[in-house]
C-alpha cells in the first residue's frame, strides 16, 4: 500500500497524529507539514477516507523497513499446502487400497491435503453406492490423522473426496 508522502498531501485539513502517537488536532496540511519538518520526520497519510483524512508524523524509510520484515518474517512462517492425488476405481483388491491408504497416511503426514478419487467406468456408473462405501472406508482408515474437508461427491464419472491433515492442537488433545 503506498502513502501519500509530505508535498503529496494535497489536503485543506488533516487531523494529525504525532510519533507518539498523540492528537495534535486538526489543522492545515501546510502546518502539519511544518511540524513533521521541524522534527526532522515525514507527514504520512494513513487514513485517506477518514474526514478529515489522517496524517502521521514517523520516519518513512524505517517504517518501510519494519514493514518489510514484517512481511517477510510472516511469509517464511506460512506453510503452502499442497493438493496430492490418490486415484482407484471401484473394484480395488484390499491389499491396492491397503498401499492407496498408506500413500494418502504419508501425504497427511507431511501436512498435504489429499484429493481422494473414484473413477468410474462403463457399467460401474450404476453402481455408485459402491464408490461412496469405498471413499468412506478410506476415510476411516486416515480417521486418526485427518478430517473430512469435503464428503464424497460425483461429478461426472469421478466420484471425489478431500481429506486435510489434522491441526496439531487437535493432535494433542
Amino acid at each position: 500500500m503506498d502513502h501519500q508522502l509530505n508535498e503529496e498531501i494535497r489536503d485543506r485539513e488533516v487531523r494529525v497524529i504525532s510519533k507518539t502517537g498523540e492528537q495534535l488536532g486538526i489543522m492545515s496540511a501546510q502546518e502539519a507539514l511544518k511540524i513533521a519538518a521541524e522534527q526532522e520526520l515525514d507527514l504520512v497519510k494513513i487514513s485517506p477516507n477518514a474526514k478529515p483524512p489522517v496524517c502521521k508524523i514517523m520516519d518513512y524509510g524505517k517504517y518501510r523497513f519494519e514493514q518489510t520484515k514484517r512481511e517477510k518474517e510472516a511469509k517464511k512462517n506460512q506453510r503452502v499446502m499442497e493438493t496430492k492425488e490418490v486415484r482407484m476405481s471401484p473394484g480395488i483388491d484390499v491389499n491396492d487400497f491397503n498401499v492407496k491408504m498408506r500413500n494418502a497416511l504419508k501425504f497427511l503426514g507431511e501436512g498435504n491435503r489429499v484429493k481422494v478419487t473414484v473413477r468410474f467406468r462403463g457399467r460401474e456408473m450404476a453402481h455408485t453406492d459402491i464408490g461412496v462405501d469405498l471413499l468412506n472406508r478410506f476415510a476411516e482408515g486416515c480417521a486418526e490423522v485427518s478430517t473430512v474437508d469435503k464428503k464424497p461427491k460425483l461429478d461426472g464419472r469421478h466420484m471425489i473426496m478431500f481429506l486435510s491433515p489434522k491441526s496439531s492442537k487437535d493432535n494433542k488433545k
